[in-house]
């Protein structure tokens, strides 16, 4: 169901700082037939790849109710159109580096800071967990000027 070394597939991009994973970078170019999860089993979001023929059936079911502890909101972009450029910064609020993010992309933003650009008119979905701590949930700093962005591909 996991496949090994998924982060180093062509598509897959792990940003990070030192050893921190930041975040995962699921480009709309990635394809891969199964079910692959990209996140560790241990983090509170997840993400996979899933990919099935016609016909397929995956079967009815229900999530049991298990206590979790979540220690830092993780969220998840889906990028319907456009394109945005994302800037990543360390727990310090350090800058680090940006991508951009093209329709069909999928991030997952797992730790550190994160502030964004729209570059082209741009719809996204954002899917994080709740329940929601209003403005107790982030610390705003300020981020660097569009001229200093450092875009990795």
């Amino acid at each position: 169901m996991t496949s090994p070394n998924l982060h180093h597939a062509p598509g897959v991009v792990e940003i990070r700082a030192a050893d921190e994973l930041l975040a995962i970078l699921l480009r709309s170019s990635y394809s891969n037939p199964g079910i692959h999860f990209l996140t560790a089993p241990d983090l509170s979001q997840q993400l996979a790849f899933m990919s099935h023929p016609t016909g397929k059936v995956i079967e009815p079911h229900l999530h049991n109710a298990v206590v979790r502890q979540v220690r830092y909101t993780q969220e998840a972009l889906f990028i319907r159109r456009g394109r945005i450029r994302v800037d990543f910064y360390d727990e310090s609020q350090r800058y680090l580096q940006s991508y951009e993010l093209f329709s069909g992309d999928v991030i997952l933003l797992i730790k550190g800071g994160h502030g964004f650009e729209v570059l082209d008119d741009a719809e996204f979905i954002e899917i994080k967990q709740g329940p929601y701590a209003g403005e107790g949930d982030k610390t705003r700093f300020a981020g660097i000027q569009r001229c200093d962005a450092k875009v990795s591909k």
